[in-house]
């Protein structure tokens, strides 16, 4: 990774958080504690993936029509989070898998 992709991942990134600011307070909330949710489960492809970027565009989509964070998720926010990654391989599931020696899996 050169200077160059940190500073352009640096400008998505701010852009991506720009995007979350314009959200409606309440949407801010629920994005908040949906990245701290999904930071500590660990989909291996967050950091790099669509996953984030697909929900602001969903919250977006879900402001523009007039509907209120809640009706679009649900009450659980961790349970919508876990729909979102179920068929993603998570920084522990990788770990488990390299701990118990499954072939294939050692160093990665």
């Amino acid at each position: 990774m050169g200077i160059q992709d940190i500073i352009e991942g640096k400008k998505q990134w701010r852009a991506h958080k720009a995007r979350v600011k314009a959200l409606p307070p309440d949407y801010q909330i629920v994005y908040k504690e949906m990245q701290r949710y999904l930071f500590k489960v660990g989909p291996v492809d967050l950091p790099d993936g669509p996953l984030l970027p697909g929900i602001v565009d969903f919250f977006e989509e879900g402001a523009a029509a007039g509907k209120g964070v809640l009706e679009l998720i649900g009450n659980d926010v961790a349970a919508f989070c876990d729909d979102l990654i179920k068929d993603s391989p998570t920084y522990a599931e990788v770990y488990q898998q390299s701990m118990s020696g499954e072939p294939g899996t050692a160093g990665k």
